[in-house]
Formats: C-alpha cells, structure tokens, sequence
C-alpha cells in the first residue's frame, strides 16, 4: 500500500510542477502578478486572451 501511495504522489506532483510552470510564465504579464484593480468582470476575459496568446507561444516551439 505504502508504494502505491508514493506513485500516486510522485504522479500528481508530476503534473502539479507543470501548472505551476505555467502559472509562473503567464505572471510576466504584469495584470496577473499585481493586484488587479479593474472591474472584476473582466478579469475573466483578460485572464483567457493571456492564457491563448501563451497557447499560440507555445504551439509555436
């Protein structure tokens, strides 16, 4: 049982290392790293056209 836990972990760390990567490139944009101070219904709107330019970027390599 102890090494079935261990691969699980190991898995979801994995896969939490990646998002946390991403996490990490899309706060050079600066709306995202900085307390954002517009309306909150745009953040929304704002957050999905960083995410797809990154996506463009990154089909890109």
């Amino acid at each position: 049982m102890r090494l079935r836990a261990k691969k699980y972990n190991r898995e979801i760390n994995k896969r939490r290392i990646g998002v946390e990567h991403v996490f990490g490139v899309l706060k050079t944009f600066r709306i995202l790293s900085e307390r954002y101070r517009n309306r909150g219904k745009r953040l929304g709107l704002r957050f999905n056209l960083i995410a797809g330019i990154y996506n463009i970027e990154l089909n890109k390599k």
